[in-house]
């Protein structure tokens, strides 16, 4: 393997520089700063701005945003009773007020919390409460989200007069110093709340180093500089856009274009409009973006490095082919506690080389899997004993969730990080993910992982996306039947109606007889063609409202084959 990749590890064992310092140090730039809708507002007047919202939000507050800290535990520890410290909910787009914000946490004893607007009524009221938000901030675009409901503590637009009175207050206020607010590493920031793609979302603690340690590094790792600018158009509301996109353009003192949703028609258009070099994504963008029409002119940009995760070797390929830049994908989660960074020499399937520190064990007793041995066809021989799940020797970054130590213990059972994730390690040390837990699925006995199917069902040259999951293998094999079926969701390319859907279907057998890395129990049992697969709003597969419909067409096209059998008939 090659010389390894500067690290989260790396960056965090130097001395500590926090989100505060490096917002006080834009103050006098005029020429970079925040793009939005064509105009910039430079960093000299956005520290001015985040000014002004800590000296509001204190009046707002009153004696609730007086406290010293919020940093109420160690990294990793059990958190302490959390109800003392009140909140500022966000239910908010991603514009410069919400950027603003974020630096006015940063920069004071105020803490956000990013509500996510995918969330409705009392699920949405539920987020609130566990952030102990004593006031909730909306916009235009977010605000019908609460008509009829009774928050319980204030709700302000901050497009409404009574918003702009209340800046106009303030509008001489300047930073607080350092010193005088709670800026050392384990101080709390923001609340992010997880995807919630089972169970309901936890509040993960976003501390200054857990935005910081990763900024520093992508800002160094990635050359950025002032000549630079960041374009995020991923939901602030995730940690992705929070501990990737906004600290690198701060770190790096470059300009950042924010958009309010991401739109894969504009990317490119915005891309040329600001000059941007550097931009995030999580999941699915893209694919989207691919999907749009290619034109002959898609290469002369000025993005020189896309970084985010969960995208397939064949769209980052395809997408380095098209737009002349790089894609690295990399590996880590809200929680921070342990990242994988790829290397030039990762193969293309992995997710980079295992970290020290990091291991892969059995779900059930712990013990270290062992190496994966693969077939002459390259298919993996030994998934029972070789995918386990990822664990961490230390917390890293995580330090805990908020109002949930139920959560931090299950998270760090003795005294380890455990991600949740699956994965398998070869015999020269990469890591390949396998899926999360959740998704381990029991077929005739054996455990299988969904991510190495869906990487083979990608190949298709018809399939744009696809998402593997579980299904009561009695929906689909009938009474009596044990255990799981594979389950695949399929977005065709193109047009999807109903004859290119049969075509497809009807051919996918002879597909999947020719893939030699694919084992018989891997082959799916039901095939869902849809228009598209159900999200959470940062891109990531929700698999369970797919496990949810077993073999109910709701709106899709349904397959099924018969045990032992190629062919896939459609569902009765």
């Amino acid at each position: 393997m090659s010389a390894a990749v500067r690290t989260i590890a790396d960056v965090a064992a130097e001395p500590f520089r926090s989100v505060a310092d490096a917002v006080h140090a834009l103050s006098e730039i005029d020429d970079r700063g925040i793009w939005a809708d064509g105009q910039l507002t430079p960093w000299s007047q956005a520290t001015r701005e985040s000014a002004v919202r800590i000296a509001a939000l204190r009046e707002l507050m009153g004696s609730r945003a007086d406290v010293s800290s919020s940093s109420d535990s160690s990294p990793g520890a059990p958190a302490a009773p959390d109800a003392p410290h009140p909140h500022v909910g966000l239910l908010m787009s991603g514009t410069p007020e919400y950027l603003h914000l974020l630096g006015a946490a940063a920069c004071s004893e105020l803490v956000v919390a990013g509500l996510n607007p995918t969330r409705r009524g009392e699920a949405l009221l539920r987020d609130a409460t566990l952030a102990n938000c004593a006031v909730i901030l909306t916009d235009a675009d977010n605000e019908a989200l609460l008509d009829g409901l009774d928050a319980g503590v204030p709700v302000i637009s901050v497009d409404s007069p009574e918003w702009s009175s209340l800046l106009t207050r303030h509008a001489d206020a300047t930073l607080p110093a350092p010193d005088t607010v709670p800026t050392g590493a384990d101080d709390l920031v923001a609340l992010v709340f997880t995807s919630g793609t089972s169970g309901d979302p936890k509040a993960v603690r976003i501390t200054q180093s857990k935005i910081s340690v990763p900024g520093r590094m992508l800002a160094e790792r990635f050359e950025m500089g002032p000549a630079d600018c960041v374009y995020s158009a991923m939901p602030l509301f995730h940690s992705n856009a929070v501990m990737v996109a906004w600290p690198i353009a701060l770190f790096a003192q470059c300009s950042i274009a924010q958009r309010r949703r991401f739109t894969a028609s504009g990317w490119l258009d915005d891309v040329r409009r600001y000059g941007c070099t550097f931009a995030n994504y999580v999941g699915a963008p893209l694919s989207y973006i691919l999907a749009t029409a290619e034109r002959p002119d898609d290469a002369d940009n000025p993005m020189r490095v896309v970084y985010g995760n969960e995208a397939p070797a064949d769209v980052r390929h395809e997408f380095t082919r098209r737009f002349g830049a790089r894609v690295v994908d990399g590996f880590g989660s809200s929680e921070g506690g342990l990242s994988i960074s790829r290397t030039p020499d990762t193969p293309d399937a992995a997710l980079g080389p295992l970290p020290a520190g990091v291991r892969i064990v059995d779900v059930e007793t712990g013990a270290e899997c062992p190496r994966a041995r693969f077939d002459a066809d390259g298919a993996l021989v030994n998934p029972d004993e070789a995918v386990g799940e990822m664990i961490a020797d230390g917390p890293g970054l995580f330090a805990g969730y908020w109002g949930d130590p139920s959560a931090d213990a299950e998270r760090m059972r003795g005294g380890r990080f455990h991600s949740g994730d699956l994965a398998y390690v070869d015999d020269d040390g990469y890591v390949y993910f396998a899926g999360r837990s959740g998704g381990w699925m029991r077929v005739d006995g054996e455990n299988l992982a969904a991510a190495p199917i869906e990487r083979v069902l990608r190949r298709h040259p018809d399939v744009a996306e696809v998402g593997v999951y579980a299904v009561p293998a009695a929906e689909v094999r009938g009474p009596g039947a044990i255990g799981d079926a594979v389950a695949a969701a399929v977005v065709l390319r193109g047009d999807t109606d109903a004859t290119v859907a049969c075509w497809f279907a009807e051919g996918l057998g002879d597909f999947l007889a020719g893939q030699h890395d694919l084992g018989p129990k891997q082959w799916p049992t039901l095939l869902r063609i849809t228009s598209a697969l159900p999200r959470t709003a940062s891109f990531k597969f929700r698999a369970r409202d797919l496990t949810a419909l077993g073999a109910e067409p709701a709106g899709d096209r349904v397959w099924v084959r018969g045990q032992g059998a190629e062919g896939f008939s459609p569902s009765a």
